[in-house]
């Protein structure tokens, strides 16, 4: 869902009830970035049939909106702000030739395993 601004999207209470009722595994809200702000645009996904009323920071969200920001503002390299409590910032860059949207930015490990097959 594209919003007015990145301000909307910031300011926006979702009732998860109701977006529990939509098709697909969640909703995506996205909005331009204040022109000061540094940012292409600001972003947050919800998930609650996932159990995650919103994901923080969401990779997958953002290989979804990197061809739509990128054919809006007409430039394959983008940062997005996600808006979410805990927020993020995500470098995009947009390799149409490859069909592929790179993805960088700071992360913390909470976890590591192995898997023995």
């Amino acid at each position: 869902v594209i919003l007015s601004s990145g301000e909307t999207v910031v300011e926006l209470q979702p009732q998860f009830d109701l977006i529990c009722k939509c098709p697909g595994r969640g909703i995506i809200i996205s909005g331009p970035a204040p022109l000061d702000s540094g940012f292409d645009y600001y972003y947050r996904f919800f998930i609650p049939k996932l159990q995650v009323n919103e994901d923080h920071v969401c990779g997958s969200a953002n290989c979804a909106l990197a061809l739509y920001w990128s054919k809006r503002l007409g430039k394959c390299d983008l940062v997005a702000y996600a808006a979410s409590a805990r927020s993020g910032v995500v470098n995009i860059h947009l390799d149409e030739q490859n069909q592929k949207v790179l993805l960088r930015g700071k992360a913390v490990t909470i976890m590591e395993g192995s898997l023995s097959v």
